[in-house]
């Protein structure tokens, strides 16, 4: 097989070994697809005596950078996760006329610059459709599709542990503590859950999609952030008297200034929403562009098996670059924006609290909002407990800053409770 094109992949653990079972069971057929026959000759991983059902025991080695520095290797596959050390041995395939294909969120949000400089200067791909929302194709209708349009927004559900969650809050009435305690027994959720329900995972993705749709450089540092650990059951019923639910919310969009603002939060979704309809452990993420319109892409955003599927569609692509003599088109980062300060980030507001029941209250919130130029779109009063009542407001647009200084001011006034509750709102 000397005209074979060589692969070598970099972990075997959930993801892994599903890249390597399929790859060695469909040799045959992606040779066929690429027009050269395509040779798994190495995985790399940590334990090499650990048992691999499948797997040529011949094909481990527990020397990383020895097989992507061998200069023979044609396509690295990454999928080991985190920065450190994926960092240095991608730079180092790449280094070594390698192209790369990852599924690494964290390391692409933070370090993709140099990376994608890097496999420039050297002439190779790097492909990362798995890094986002798993099996969904989004990575390549950002970076090819929908090049020739003017995308406006992209929003999404990135992280199916945190949508599981929230969705069972919603049909059961739970605790969050309830709720991820099952989580973590069905595997949707990690022993330490932080990454996912800090929200730092979903804001890695956004940092990609953002970078993709508005061609500039995002990195992780630049995304607002907030987690689903402070979601209670009373949000949920909150957010179901205004008809909606609670999902953790990837939003990308530009600002009227040309910026580029990037959060994401829990946020209230009109159940009139495509996105409200995403259930269970699923992704899905909702791009608004100028010519092509309203688009959505879904699916398992997670597990072995759909993200070995993004991950060989990539290794497919890469090599048919390769048999052809050509490379994908990079970041193509060349309008330099802006990023939209947190503080001037706009967006619908829900605020919930407990007000004295007594004669000017609600004439003295409404001035409070009218001071800091915040429009109320409608104001819901609940029954609570005696001499106080509950008050559900939604705005129209403002500024995350506005609504800060709002809420800084409410909280001083006599008649109001402490504990205001605030989340975003999104859709009718």
């Amino acid at each position: 097989m000397s005209d074979a094109l060589k692969v070598a992949l970099l972990g075997a653990g959930t993801v892994g070994s599903q890249v390597a079972r399929v790859f060695l069971e469909q040799s045959e057929e992606f040779s066929s697809r690429v027009g050269r026959p395509l040779e798994l000759v190495g995985i790399a991983v940590k334990n090499i005596n650990k048992p691999r059902p499948g797997i040529d025991r011949a094909l481990l080695t527990d020397d990383a950078l020895g097989l992507v520095s061998r200069g023979d290797i044609d396509i690295v596959v990454e999928v080991i996760g985190g920065v450190d050390p994926a960092k240095d041995l991608i730079l180092a395939a790449v280094t070594h006329g390698a192209s790369v294909v990852t599924a690494n969120k964290a390391l692409l949000s933070e370090f993709g610059p140099e990376i994608y400089k890097a496999a420039e200067h050297h002439g190779v791909d790097i492909y990362y459709e798995a890094a986002v929302a798993g099996a969904i194709p989004i990575i390549r209708p950002l970076r090819e599709s929908l090049v020739g349009d003017e995308i406006t927004a992209v929003t999404g559900i990135v992280n199916g542990t945190t949508n599981f969650i929230l969705e069972q809050m919603t049909n059961l009435g739970s605790s969050y503590e309830e709720v991820l305690k099952e989580a973590q027994e069905l595997g949707y959720a990690e022993p330490d859950p932080t990454a996912d329900v800090e929200g730092f995972d979903a804001a890695a993705k956004a940092a990609i999609l953002a970078s993709l749709a508005f061609h500039t450089k995002v990195r992780l540092s630049d995304v607002s952030r907030e987690g689903i650990t402070a979601i209670t059951a009373a949000d949920i019923a909150a957010a179901a008297e205004v008809n909606g639910v609670i999902k953790l919310l990837a939003r990308c969009d530009v600002a009227d200034d040309g910026s580029i603002s990037v959060g994401v939060h829990p946020t209230i979704i009109s159940r009139k929403h495509p996105l409200a309809g995403i259930h269970g452990a699923y992704n899905a993420i909702f791009v608004e562009s100028r010519y092509a319109g309203r688009l959505m892409f879904m699916g398992p955003g997670a597990g072995g098996t759909p993200t070995a599927s993004a991950v060989l569609g990539d290794v497919v692509q890469a090599a048919r670059n390769r048999v052809r003599g050509t490379f994908a088109p990079g970041l193509l980062a060349y309008l330099d924006r802006k990023i939209t300060p947190a503080a001037d980030a706009k967006a619908r507001y829900f605020l919930s609290l407990q007000v004295v029941d007594q004669p000017g209250v609600l004439a003295g919130i409404a001035a409070t909002f009218a001071k800091h130029g915040v429009s109320l779109q409608s104001v819901r009063q609940n029954e609570s407990e005696a001499n106080h009542a509950g008050l559900n407001l939604v705005t129209h647009v403002a500024k995350a800053g506005d609504i800060s200084a709002t809420i800084t001011d409410l909280e001083q006034l006599d008649f109001v409770k402490p504990g205001i509750k605030t989340l975003r709102v999104e859709g009718a």
